[in-house]
C-alpha cells in the first residue's frame, strides 16, 4: 500500500482528568513526584512499576485523623483490646500514625494501656467514655476497616494504571483466548475492537462464546493493578474493592523496594459481568442507610479492567434506557457519581464496555445511539471442519476415546442429515454427557456412533 492509501491514524481519546475535590497530598508513586491538588492534563503513560507509597504523615495519608479513631473506636467495642501493632496492622496504616491516635484517645480519657508486651508495645482497652464514644462514632457509620483512601489519590492512581493507553497487540489476543477455539477471522475482527478501547458488541446465535471471549478480553491488558479498599469522597465512606470481582495478587515483602501503603491491594484487572439482574440502580452509588456505608457502582469496580453486560436486551432493564444512560460516558470516558447527600463527583470511565446479545444490534437501539458503540463483531456458528477440531481437542482434555470415523458419523447423523445448527457449546456439551453415560454405566470412556445416538437424542430431546 503506498504512503497516499494509507488511513489516518486514530488516537484514542486519553482518560478525562476531572478535577476532585482535594484531600491532603497525594501519596507519590514510585519515581514520580506529584504536585499538591493538582493533576495533570496530559495523557500519562501506564508505568508497571506503579505502587501507593506507605504514608509517613497524615497529610500523606490524606485522611483526617478523627476518621481513624472512629474505626479504632468501633473496632475495640468489638474486640475488647488490641495491642497497637493489631490495630496498624487492621487499619493498614503505620504503627507510628496509629499510635498518634491512641495517645489522643487516652489524653481524652476514651482508652487505657492495660499493660505492655513481650516487644513493648501497649494493650489498649476503651474506657467507659471511650465505649460511649464508640456508641455514638456507630451512629453515624457502622464502618470499621482499613482506612480509607481519598478520592483524589484514587484518581492519580488511576492515570498511571489506565487501561485507555494501553494497546493490546496480536499475541496478547493469542494469549488470552488461548484456551478457547477462536478462529484467525474472528481473532482479527477482535484485535482492532479491543485495542481500541472503545465500547462493542458482541452478538449471534446463543452457544457460541460470546461470554466466554467476553470474559477474556481482560486479560489482553498486562498487568496487575493496585486499587483501593475503601475510598473517602466527600465525607462518605465507599466500599471499592469486592472480592467477589476483584482477584487479589499475592506480594511479597520488600518485592518493590519501599513499603507499600496497605490501604491498597494488588489484583489482577477486573473482568466485572452482569447479567439479566442488572439494574440502573447498580450504575449508582449505593448507601447502606442501617450501617451509613456506600457501595461503589459496578462500572466503578470495573475501572482498569472489562464490564461485560451479558444477555443485554433480555435483561431488566431496557436496552434504551441502559444506553441512554451511558451516552455521557461511551462518548467522554467520564461518568459523574451522586453521593447520599446530592453531591456529584465525576470519575473515569475506564473500562472496556462489551454488551454480548443474541439479539441484532440494530434492534436494540437507533442509529444515534449504536454510533456510539462502534465495533458491531458477529459471532458466528462453527464450520464442520472446526467443529470437528473442537471435538476431537475437548475429546483429548476429558480422556474421551473417540471411535474410527466418530467424529464423523455425529456431523453429518446429527447435524448436517436433519439440518441441525452447529454451536461451539455443543461440542463440550454432548462429550460431557457422553462421560456422564460411561461412568454410569462403569465402562472405558468412549464416543462412537451408539454413545452419540444416545446422548443427542437426550441432549436435543427427539
Amino acid at each position: 500500500m503506498s504512503g497516499e492509501d494509507e488511513p489516518p491514524r486514530v488516537e484514542k481519546p486519553p482518560l478525562p482528568d476531572p478535577v476532585p475535590q482535594a484531600v491532603g497530598r497525594p501519596s507519590q508513586p514510585k519515581g514520580v513526584r506529584v504536585a499538591p491538588h493538582r493533576f495533570r492534563r496530559a495523557p500519562v503513560k501506564p508505568r508497571a512499576d506503579f505502587f501507593p507509597l506507605e504514608a509517613r504523615t497524615w497529610s500523606d495519608a490524606g485522611i483526617d485523623p478523627t476518621v481513624v479513631e472512629g474505626i479504632v473506636l468501633r473496632h475495640l467495642l468489638g474486640a475488647g483490646s488490641e495491642t497497637g501493632r493489631n490495630l496498624a496492622a487492621f487499619v493498614k496504616l503505620p504503627l507510628s500514625l496509629v499510635q498518634d491516635v491512641l495517645d489522643k484517645l487516652k489524653e481524652r480519657k476514651f482508652v487505657n494501656y492495660r499493660g505492655t508486651t513481650a516487644m513493648g508495645d501497649f494493650v489498649t482497652e476503651l474506657t467507659d467514655a471511650g465505649a460511649e464514644s464508640a456508641l455514638q462514632s456507630r451512629r453515624m457509620t457502622s464502618y470499621v476497616g482499613p482506612a480509607p483512601v481519598p478520592w483524589d489519590h484514587y484518581l492519580e492512581a488511576l492515570r498511571y494504571q489506565a487501561l485507555a493507553q494501553l494497546s493490546p497487540k496480536r499475541a496478547d489476543l493469542e494469549r488470552a483466548f488461548a484456551d478457547l477455539h477462536v478462529n484467525d477471522d474472528l481473532l482479527d475482527r477482535l484485535g482492532p475492537a479491543v485495542c481500541s478501547g472503545q465500547a462493542l458488541f458482541l452478538f449471534g446465535e446463543p452457544g457460541n462464546g460470546k461470554t466466554s471471549l467476553a470474559e477474556r478480553m481482560t486479560r489482553c491488558f498486562v498487568g496487575d493493578v493496585w486499587l483501593p479498599v475503601t475510598l473517602e469522597v466527600g465525607g462518605h465512606l465507599v466500599k471499592l474493592f469486592d472480592p467477589a470481582v476483584h482477584r487479589v495478587v499475592e506480594t511479597e515483602e520488600g518485592q518493590f523496594g519501599s513499603r507499600v501503603d496497605r490501604r491498597w491491594v494488588r489484583i489482577e484487572r477486573p473482568t466485572v459481568l452482569a447479567g439479566g439482574e442488572l439494574t440502573l440502580q447498580m450504575l449508582e452509588v449505593l448507601e447502606d442507610e442501617t450501617h451509613n456505608i456506600c457501595e461503589a457502582p459496578l462500572h466503578l469496580k470495573a475501572n482498569m479492567g472489562t464490564f461485560v453486560v451479558d444477555d443485554f436486551g433480555r435483561g431488566m432493564v431496557s436496552p434504551l434506557e441502559l444506553l441512554n444512560r451511558w451516552i455521557l460516558p461511551l462518548e467522554k470516558r467520564l461518568d459523574f457519581m451522586t453521593m447520599p447527600d446530592g453531591r456529584k463527583f465525576a470519575c473515569p470511565f475506564d473500562c472496556l464496555l462489551v454488551f454480548s446479545t443474541n439479539l441484532e444490534p440494530r434492534n436494540l437501539a437507533d442509529e444515534a445511539l449504536l454510533r456510539r458503540i462502534p465495533y458491531k463483531i458477529y459471532v458466528g456458528d462453527p464450520l464442520a471442519d472446526e467443529f470437528m477440531a473442537l471435538v476431537v481437542e475437548l475429546a483429548s482434555k476429558l480422556e474421551v476415546r473417540l471411535t474410527d470415523h466418530s467424529v464423523k458419523y455425529l456431523v453429518e447423523r446429527h447435524f448436517t442429515l436433519p439440518k441441525r445448527p452447529m454451536r461451539m457449546c455443543h461440542a463440550r456439551d454432548l462429550l460431557q454427557q457422553v462421560v456422564h453415560l460411561c461412568e454410569f454405566e462403569g465402562r472405558e470412556r468412549a464416543a462412537g456412533p451408539e454413545e452419540w445416538d444416545r446422548v443427542v437424542q437426550d441432549f436435543f430431546g427427539f
